[in-house]
């Protein structure tokens, strides 16, 4: 199989083109060149969002092209419009943040979309990956997969979330958990995703997926038992209730990653993953996906890259600090 992949050099791109390889896929990579491509592929530079930038895609034919782009949507709609005659399939990864708000839990992928057009410029988030869904459709209709993943994690993750956890409970001593041990929690290891996408490219599955891991898959306990068991810490869990923690003026999400209430909860760990688990979807345990991400991490001094557009996670340890006398 012929891989186009427009990025490839980061996170879900990354492990993308690593998964790919390890299928033995020919690889073609294209992107700024901000960063190395990996050994072993093709790789074409070009900047999507300038005049001119997708000079280097006018030649070439592959069997699938993945696309994992956040930004303008127009982008997405040039490049797959570029491509629609010589490509096979389209392979967009999108996000759930298209559903417009509240979404249910246990919503699934008939939940109503936020307003967006493929010919937008760069806008908030969902209308983003609302409108570049809109863009690859334009272009490959049914011959494009749409993968509404939810949140990612594993090596390479330059978001912050896992290796923030992982970061703080390998210093040890007593860290803040927070709200219910047992609260199910969603997410999809990269790995897991990109291997997904791929296959469901190379059998042409078209339309719209929900790709995450099941409801239920870990709980909150597990998730930091497992970072406390993979890091050999000494590190002791205090559980505090989530009342007390948001009457601290601690915000889920941002200032402990993954953890959620309310609505937000329902929406990015109660979604209905039925039809990709249909579709071959399979989640590696999650001791793997903590586990290797803690040596990706010591591997490169302990601290993950950050994405320049996104904010930087974790709970002020004053904060923390003064939970803990409380709890």
């Amino acid at each position: 199989m012929r891989l186009l992949v427009l990025g490839g050099t980061e996170f879900v791109g990354r492990a993308v083109v690593e998964e790919a390889q390890a299928l033995g896929w020919e690889v073609t990579t294209f992107n700024r060149g901000s960063h190395e491509p990996a050994a072993g592929v093709t790789a074409l530079r070009g900047d999507r969002t300038a005049p001119g930038g997708l000079a280097a895609l006018e030649g070439g034919e592959w069997d699938v092209v993945v696309d994992t782009w956040s930004w303008a949507p127009s982008a997405v709609r040039d490049a797959a419009s570029l491509l629609a005659g010589r490509a096979g399939h389209y392979v967009y990864v999108s996000s759930r943040s298209v559903y417009a708000q509240p979404v249910p839990y246990g919503a699934d992928e008939s939940a109503p979309v936020v307003a967006a057009s493929a010919d937008d410029g760069d806008g908030d988030y969902p209308s983003n990956k609302a409108g570049a869904e809109l863009g690859a459709v334009a272009a490959f209709g049914d011959r494009a997969l749409l993968a509404r993943v939810g949140t990612i994690i594993g090596p390479y993750e330059n978001i912050g979330r896992l290796p923030w956890w992982l970061g703080r409970i390998a210093r040890g001593g007593p860290v803040i958990a927070p709200g219910r041990r047992d609260l199910p929690l969603q997410y999809i290891d990269a790995r897991d995703l990109a291997l997904w996408c791929l296959e469901a490219g190379r059998r042409g599955l078209g339309g719209a997926y929900n790709v995450v891991s099941p409801m239920g898959f870990v709980t909150t306990e597990q998730l930091l038992e497992t970072c406390v068991k993979v890091t050999g810490s000494d590190a002791e869990l205090r559980w505090v209730e989530a009342e007390r923690i948001l009457a601290a003026g601690v915000e889920p999400w941002r200032d402990l990653p993954l953890w959620l209430t309310g609505e937000d909860y329902d929406f990015i760990h109660g979604g209905d993953v039925s039809k990709a688990l249909a579709a071959g979807l399979r989640c590696r345990p999650l001791e793997e996906t903590v586990l290797d991400t803690w040596t990706w991490l010591r591997s490169i001094g302990g601290r993950a890259p950050q994405r320049p557009d996104r904010p930087t996670l974790g709970l002020d340890p004053e904060v923390e600090a003064r939970l803990l006398r409380e709890a």
